[in-house]
């Protein structure tokens, strides 16, 4: 097959093009440019597509023997995922960018071009399997990246290869240090990668400004004010600016966010469990349901795991939870993921509403 590999200058992706060219593939590396200020230096863990990644990326493509571009996708990256996630934010909800980025850059921008130009498939280096064009979780649990793909339709994954969902990640990098990739030993990247100072309200409040907001209990009783929703994200419980305790002494939390009046609702940590809650815009790797089915959902990146039953509605999908979970925001995406003693295979995903 013909495969284009997106390096992004880091161990996984550099490993994922080095066994897609060990399978015998026709391999062509590409450098997507997503960061509009791509003269600055990354800082160790933090930020993306920068010159150092860049250079890093070639120097793989070099090692592996294969022809290497860089693709200036950010005008893309700015309007589908940073745009995105601002608006969201500003809308009272708590965004996924690198969900976004999978769903709208790297298979749909990317993967068009690539069929485009004839190749057969994109090549990655995610922490997912493949199974018969059937999205599965990792091997390495603590690493596994199916929630942030669940937003993949089965011909996207029809052209899809994710070469490192097989192997946990320390020898992820033992086999890029034999194969001489500088990338073996590079610190994964964490946090939002378009923010490298890690300042997200910061980040907000540069492109929002300030909005003005009352922060209230349950009863509706002021606390204090803030500066803008777009600095809180529901289940928060630090850099709320209270000046004085619960009365019980318990720690507060963000309970809920009304952006058009700027209200944001505090209150104890048991007041975030949820068992019902309504999500819009599903999308079904697996194809689509024909009535309700059983289920184990995933409401964030890392954790917040429980058995289900989904309910496909005019709108959407009804999630009822067979336990109460914490953290359930509006904005962040719900995977569903089939409900057998594996409970590893990808059903699907939508947004959650309510």
């Amino acid at each position: 097959m013909r495969v284009l590999a997106a390096l992004s200058g880091g161990v996984d992706s550099s490993v994922a093009a080095a066994r897609a060219v060990r399978a015998g593939h026709d391999v062509v590396g590409v450098h997507l440019a997503l960061s509009r200020t791509r003269d600055a230096l990354r800082s160790g863990s933090r930020g993306c597509c920068s010159r150092e990644d860049s250079a890093d990326a070639a120097r793989v493509a070099d090692v592996l023997g294969i022809p290497y571009y860089v693709w200036d996708l950010s005008e893309e990256f700015a309007e589908d995922v940073v745009a995105d996630f601002v608006a969201s934010y500003a809308a009272g909800e708590t965004p996924n960018p690198c969900l976004r980025c999978n769903e709208k850059i790297k298979f749909a921008a990317l993967l068009d071009r690539a069929l485009a130009l004839g190749f057969d498939a994109v090549c990655t280096g995610h922490y997912a399997r493949l199974d018969g064009g059937v999205l599965r979780r990792s091997v390495d649990e603590g690493k596994d990246q199916s929630y942030v793909l669940s937003v993949l339709r089965p011909d996207q994954l029809a052209h899809a290869m994710f070469p490192v969902g097989d192997t946990e990640k320390p020898a992820i990098r033992a086999e890029a240090a034999a194969l001489g990739l500088r990338t073996a030993a590079k610190p994964d990247s964490h946090d939002i990668c378009f923010i490298p100072d890690g300042d997200t309200r910061g980040f907000l409040r540069e492109r929002l400004g300030d909005r003005p907001g009352s922060l209230v209990d349950e009863s509706g009783e002021v606390l204090g004010t803030h500066d803008g929703v777009h600095g809180f994200t529901v289940g928060q419980r630090k850099g709320l600016g209270l000046d004085r305790p619960a009365a019980d002494g318990r720690p507060r939390y963000v309970l809920g966010i009304e952006p058009v009046s700027g209200t944001v609702t505090v209150g104890p940590g048991t007041a975030l469990e949820v068992s019902t809650f309504a999500a819009r815009s599903p999308v079904w790797c697996a194809g689509a349901p024909d009535g309700p089915f059983a289920c184990t959902v995933q409401v964030r990146a890392h954790g917040g795991t429980a058995p289900a039953e989904v309910t496909p509605t005019t709108d959407g999908v009804r999630v009822d939870l067979a336990e109460p979970l914490r953290g359930v925001a509006p904005g962040q995406a719900v995977a569903f993921y089939r409900a057998d003693p594996a409970g590893d295979v990808v059903l699907g995903s939508a947004t959650i509403l309510r």
